[in-house]
């Protein structure tokens, strides 16, 4: 059951329509999965997720994540990257995040429907998959002297509010 308090301001915004989409391709670590599930409740964002899995959805990490959010999501899960492609429209923009993209996720065209593509926590994005969109890659300034990337929950949430501003000025 979902918390209510009164503590709660009414931003002026305006929600992307169609909605974003952030994609998970082959995510490994439930509780970013979870986090990043409460994250698309929040703003209205559609959750895509490309196997393999590292877990299942029934996971008690993942659930306790995403609180009792989950249920109002209803993530995609595609079998595969190409499965997942063809239930886009046509012409849909990509925006792969990778730490090795010198293009600024703040600096970026985004579009309502949009689809933020991220990878494992422990690989990124496969190589065949970079090689194929070399134009789309997106990436959040880090200082490299002490980790080598952020967090995937944290550089879902800092890429979606991104987009969200852009769209929404």
């Amino acid at each position: 059951m979902k918390a209510h308090h009164s503590r709660i301001a009414i931003h002026d915004i305006r929600w992307p329509s169609p909605p974003l989409r952030i994609v998970l391709v082959a995510p490994e670590i439930p509780p970013n999965t979870g986090n990043i599930a409460r994250l698309c409740a929040a703003t209205g964002t559609e959750l895509h997720l490309v196997r393999p899995l590292a877990f299942s959805l029934d996971d008690k990490h993942l659930r306790r994540a995403g609180l009792d959010y989950w249920d109002s999501i209803a993530p995609r899960v595609h079998d595969s990257w190409d499965a997942f492609l063809a239930t886009l429209p046509p012409r849909t923009p990509l925006h792969l995040f990778t730490t090795a993209s010198n293009r600024r996720h703040d600096r970026v065209d985004y579009h309502p429907g949009d689809a933020l593509v991220f990878g494992s926590e422990s690989h990124g994005l496969p190589d065949a998959l970079l090689a194929a969109h070399p134009d789309a890659w997106v990436g959040i300034p880090i200082r490299t002297d002490h980790v080598r990337s952020l967090n995937l929950s944290s550089a879902a949430a800092i890429a979606l509010y991104a987009a969200l501003s852009h769209l929404s000025p």
